[in-house]
């Protein structure tokens, strides 16, 4: 199971890209509300009625947890404890050389900076925000992928960041099928 985390505030296009294509490549994949309501607003206004509510979910079972942008989406992650301790308990398996993964794109690395999973592995993150990445070596590509950590530049590469999470879970053959499928040149 693949969480993708939503917060009043999230940056639309970056979590709906990421449901979509994951489920293109045939992953089990689930929007969380961390808001206590199923409905949440997105950064431009769009209502998204997530699956299940963050009380509802069974992190043992999830292989990745992602966090889209937008603010105040990604402050609104970033301040819930309770995803936090997940995190953090994520990155753990990953320095094990476990099958967890966590996923940021735009504003929401900064999440992930602040929980200290980066040590020293390469990250971006929407630019201006670069501080925001504590222990990681910024790099200026627009999606990085580095030992179980994947992050994103922002919005324009949601779907790159999206086929990236896709060729992590599902392999390269079934990201590159996607891809094909949405007319999307890799």
């Amino acid at each position: 199971m693949i969480y993708v985390h939503l917060a009043d505030g999230f940056e639309e296009v970056e979590a709906l890209t990421v449901v979509d294509v994951l489920r293109r490549a045939d992953l089990k994949v689930q929007t969380v509300s961390i808001t206590g309501e199923k409905t949440v607003k997105g950064t431009h206004g769009i209502c998204v009625e997530a699956d299940i509510l963050y009380e509802e979910t069974d992190y043992p079972s999830c292989e990745m947890i992602v966090l889209p942008g937008g603010m105040p989406g990604a402050a609104n992650l970033q301040q819930h404890e309770g995803l936090a301790d997940h995190i953090k308990c994520f990155a753990k398996d990953i320095e094990k050389g476990g099958s967890k993964r966590l996923a940021a794109i735009c504003a929401a690395p900064m999440v992930l900076g602040s929980c200290g999973v980066f040590h020293g592995r390469k990250a971006t993150i929407y630019p201006g925000m670069e501080n925001q990445l504590q222990g990681a070596e910024v790099s200026p590509d627009n999606v990085v992928s580095d030992g179980g950590i994947i992050t994103g530049k922002g919005p324009a590469y949601a779907m790159e960041f999206a086929l990236k999470l896709a060729e992590e879970l599902a392999g390269k053959v079934k990201a590159d099928e996607v891809a094909e499928g949405l007319l999307y040149r890799r």
